[in-house]
Order: C-alpha cells, then sequence, then structure tokens
C-alpha cells in the first residue's frame, strides 16, 4: 500500500481497534472511540497519502487506486478511502488470525502435530484444514440480484443475505466429523469467499504466507506448546484469537 514502515505499528492498531471494536482489551475506548476518533483517524490518514500520491506516484497500491480509471473515469476520494482500508484490514487480520488458531489446533491435537513434523509436505494440507476450521472472518453479507429459492426458503430479489462461513465451512454434509482437525483432509472450503466475482483477492498471498509460517515455526520450535488460557476477540464478525499464550524452546 506504500505505508512508510515506521507507520505500520500504528494502521495496525487502527485496524484491530475498528474491526474489534466490541472486545474491551482491543478497543478499550468501545464503540463510540471507534466512531469518533480511530475511524476519522483512519480517512485522515488515508487522505493525506492518497494527496501525496496524486503529485508523487509510486509503484505501490496506492498510487494504483488513485491513477485507475473506470469507464473513463477516476475513482471518488471515499472509493479510494475504503478500497485503501479493506487491503490494510484484510492483509492484517486475516492471516494472523487462521494462523493462529491453526497453530493453537496442532497444539491441542498432538498426534496432528506429529504428522506433519513427521511429512512437511502435508502442510499446504493443514493450511487448507485451517482455513476450513478457522476462517478469519465470520461472515459477509450479499444483497440477492434475482428471486430465487434456497433448501425450500424463498429468497426475493433486494433481499439481504448472511452467508455464514463458520458455519458452512464445518457442514456436516458436506465434510465427515467436521469439527475435527485433520491435517491429512485438504478439504474445498468457503473461508475466501463463496467463488465468483467476491472471491479474496489476496488468496493466493493469504495461502503462500500460512505455508511459509508453519513451515518455518514448525522447523523452529516443534516443541512448542499452549501455556496459558487462550482468549477469543468478542466479535461477531472477525473470527480469531486475542491471545495464545505459548512456551517455545529449541
Amino acid at each position: 500500500m506504500g505505508i512508510p514502515e515506521e507507520d505500520d505499528a500504528i494502521w495496525a492498531r487502527l485496524a484491530n481497534s475498528t474491526l474489534g471494536a466490541a472486545d474491551p482489551d482491543v478497543n478499550p475506548g468501545g464503540f463510540e472511540a471507534a466512531v469518533h476518533k480511530d475511524i476519522p483517524e483512519v480517512f485522515d490518514r488515508c487522505r493525506l497519502l492518497i494527496a501525496d500520491r496524486r503529485e508523487n506516484p509510486t509503484d505501490d497500491l496506492t498510487s494504483v487506486l488513485v491513477h485507475a480509471e473506470v469507464d473513463g473515469e477516476k475513482l471518488e476520494e471515499h472509493e479510494i478511502v475504503m478500497g485503501f482500508f479493506l487491503l490494510i484490514a484484510a492483509g492484517n487480520d486475516s492471516t494472523k488470525a487462521t494462523f493462529a488458531s491453526g497453530m493453537r489446533a496442532l497444539m491441542e491435537n498432538p498426534d496432528q502435530m506429529q504428522i506433519l513434523l513427521a511429512d512437511r509436505s502435508l502442510i499446504a494440507s493443514a493450511v487448507e484444514e485451517s482455513l476450513r476450521m478457522f476462517p478469519a472472518f465470520a461472515h459477509f453479507r450479499r444483497t440477492a440480484t434475482c428471486d430465487t429459492e434456497l433448501h425450500g426458503r424463498k429468497i426475493r430479489k433486494g433481499e439481504k443475505v448472511v452467508m455464514w462461513y463458520a458455519s458452512s465451512n464445518r457442514d456436516e454434509t458436506r465434510f465427515q466429523d467436521p469439527d475435527r482437525f485433520d491435517v491429512r483432509r485438504n478439504p474445498e472450503h468457503q473461508a475466501f469467499g463463496a467463488g465468483g466475482r467476491h472471491t479474496c483477492l489476496g488468496l493466493a498471498l493469504a495461502r503462500l504466507e500460512l505455508k511459509i509460517l508453519f513451515e518455518e515455526t514448525l522447523e523452529r520450535y516443534p516443541q512448542i506448546k499452549i501455556d496459558g488460557t487462550p482468549a477469543h476477540v468478542e466479535s461477531l464478525f472477525i473470527n480469531q484469537l486475542k491471545t495464545l499464550p505459548v512456551r517455545l524452546s529449541a
């Protein structure tokens, strides 16, 4: 996105506090602070970056958004800001969420940990199983574009439909023993959306990041153990841990 490295911590804090606004640990100020302080700060910081890229374009994605044209017209500032924050939030929250939850599953299922330690070629499969069981975002909402019927329920054009990935990824009609973490499963899932135009733009990068994170963590700390009580973020939307205390050993 072109954010200066020295601002990384600031943007991570803003992404955490806005997405995890309901959690008193992640966002001690509550919704009021998120609405009246953090979100305006996101817009202000983004506008400064946009103004700079208008005058001094570089090869970053912010410059791409600023100078892009759709049907011959440039994006409006609010469209650039929302696209910018979408990429910042998705890039910050998604991979770390699934990685932490996947590592917890491995530590809580030592038989699966031993399978991976004995056969590192299964790490790519373990990544997919982690994405199935622990999608970073619990749901997204879409708008029906036409009248339809799904499992006997009529859905009218224009109605809102919430897709619960945390539920569909554990559909017992699609997965045998869906609540069991199995690194050999290599499943299809909806962690990156349900396909089509809404498929996650960053899925290839996310898979690569997760694969490397699992590889390097298991290589360096094969005896890693949970050392305390993990805690989830209080949120209906983001599906992630806020603490995962572990003990490392070489």
